[in-house]
């Protein structure tokens, strides 16, 4: 099927003449979509924006859980990129040496970087947050002291933005970031419209998603869940 009923918003969003925005979001296998859907849909409306999708190869990812994704763009065929963007992948691909190498490489050559969760433990394994200001995912702080961050915003702070390197914490994080990179790229009124154009308003219903606003237990369940995971991380 030809689809043709976003040809004037794309016109619109990438009038001619102007130059790619080149937008690389890493997605190895078990990547978690919450991470980055933000950014992909926040930063896909700035002018000139082509989105990429990285892995090593062209193979579908799964993401978690039954989110397959087809890989644009793989290490070897990256375009140099205007925003580099990690969230959570799990330790199996963060800590693979090709990865991180990769991650090392594409985030120095980029106008901005971006991670979200636990991608920002990538970021610190490439050397990338020493000595900077970062948030994160709330079990990950002392592995991200490990690896160098000067400070670790608490959960629920919201947007770290140290120079070049915008960071955050999962589900709304990845809209926030993006919403912070788009207003200084392109303006501050390309921020507002595209918060607007997404009415992007968080309502949260049970005013459960921050360790300062959850109850001890529920603080406890989410480090059992998520702490062999960082553990994977550090080894």
């Amino acid at each position: 099927m030809k689809i043709t009923s976003y040809d004037g918003m794309l016109a619109a969003l990438a009038p001619e003449g102007v130059a790619p925005f080149h937008v690389g979001i890493l997605v190895g296998p078990g990547f978690v979509p919450m991470d980055i859907v933000g950014i992909q849909t926040v930063l896909a409306m700035m002018p000139g924006s082509q989105i990429h999708f990285i892995w090593k190869n062209r193979d579908v990812v799964e993401g978690f859980r039954s989110w397959p994704t087809v890989p644009t763009t793989t290490f070897e065929t990256c375009p140099p990129l205007d925003v580099f963007a990690v969230g959570m992948n799990p330790p199996e691909v963060q800590n693979d040496p090709e990865v991180v190498a990769f991650t090392w490489k594409a985030a120095h050559s980029a106008r901005y970087v971006i991670g979200v969760c636990n991608g920002v433990a990538l970021l610190g394994l490439a050397g990338l947050i020493e000595g900077r200001t970062v948030a994160s995912n709330f079990a990950a702080e002392e592995l991200l002291a490990e690896l160098g961050a000067a400070k670790v915003l608490t959960s629920g702070t919201g947007v770290a933005v140290d120079g070049n390197l915008y960071t955050a914490g999962p589900g709304i994080g990845s809209f926030e970031a993006a919403l912070l990179v788009a207003a200084d790229a392109f303006g501050r009124e390309a921020g507002e419209l595209a918060e607007f154009a997404i009415e992007y308003d968080p309502h949260p219903p049970f005013r459960t998603g921050t360790v300062g606003t959850a109850s001890p237990q529920l603080v406890e369940a989410g480090r059992s869940m998520i702490g062999p995971i960082i553990a994977q991380y550090r080894r």
